[in-house]
């Protein structure tokens, strides 16, 4: 039975663990709200650049550009895995890697070879015990988001897409959808398809020139279209870990709280118990004299 001078030990160690896991709380809620107003600035941009770019390449059909080739035979696939570098933030990084293996093993059998870029210290260490051969590159270590991480992935997926070493990249991610809910999902990065938008039919009456040609303006557009979608992954998946971080500090502050008062009942209880044991000690003692 655990002694008076235990319970005190194990209660200064929970309240120590519940200073921690607040002040873990608080960061995480500081950073969310500046991680989640950099999504929201975000989303609209990358919205409107794919709109423009399925606009251009309505109007100018004859247009290519390397990035936009549609290959009849796909026969190689590089999955893009990002999580975050640190843990406590509850199961966002296994959701993430959960959602990359399951995919993997739907694609493996149709590709005859999958390779991994891995974003984030937690997917390198999953998949360098698992899929060492696979891995191409790595980055981990980034801290908060910028956008030359974007730039330095996108560089290095469009130079093995346009050599023809992979077919199809796909990005896979948790995205942030609110501070209590981040979904895992998997996007196809290249070939670069612009989601098809609805067009009225008022605008598809006005006529515009495209200066100096298609050709031109997708050279330019297209690369940063990539980067910016990639950064705005890294920006999904920076809020929903500080949103992640966030609710799970919370619930261990919780548990914490619940675990003090256990502990503080259970050494109430004991003191008690040795309180008593001494005066039946006394009583019993001093009828003996008599």
């Amino acid at each position: 039975m655990a002694t008076l001078r235990d319970i005190r030990r194990r209660i200064t160690s929970v309240e120590k663990t519940q200073q921690i896991t607040s002040a873990m709380r608080m960061v995480a809620a500081a950073k969310l709200r500046r991680a989640q107003d950099a999504i929201i600035a975000a989303r609209p941009y990358a919205a409107q650049m794919y709109a423009t770019l399925e606009e251009i390449g309505r109007r100018a059909q004859e247009a290519e550009h390397p990035l936009l080739e549609q290959r009849e035979q796909r026969r190689s696939l590089e999955v893009v895995v990002v999580t975050s570098d640190r843990g406590l933030c509850g199961a966002f990084n296994a959701n993430a890697i959960k959602r990359a293996e399951a995919l993997l093993k739907e694609r493996e059998p149709r590709f005859e070879s999958v390779s991994l870029g891995l974003v984030g210290r937690k997917a390198v260490d999953y998949f360098r015990r698992r899929r060492a051969s696979q891995i191409t590159d790595t980055w981990s270590d980034l801290g908060t988001v910028e956008y030359r991480h974007a730039a330095e992935i996108a560089e290095h997926v469009s130079k093995r897409f346009t050599s023809g070493e992979v077919d199809e990249v796909l990005l896979v991610y948790n995205e942030f959808v609110s501070a209590l809910n981040q979904m895992p999902r998997d996007i196809v990065a290249l070939p670069l398809v612009p989601e098809q938008m609805e067009e009225d039919a008022e605008e598809a009456a006005i006529p515009f020139d495209i200066e100096p040609d298609a050709e031109t303006v997708y050279s330019v557009l297209i690369p940063n279209a990539l980067e910016f979608n990639i950064y705005r992954v890294l920006l999904e998946s920076q809020a929903g870990e500080h949103a992640a971080r966030m609710t799970a500090m919370e619930s261990a502050t919780r548990n914490t709280e619940e675990l003090i008062s256990s502990l503080t009942l259970q050494f109430n209880r004991a003191r008690q118990a040795a309180i008593t044991k001494e005066l039946v000690e006394i009583v019993t003692g001093a009828q003996a004299l008599e």
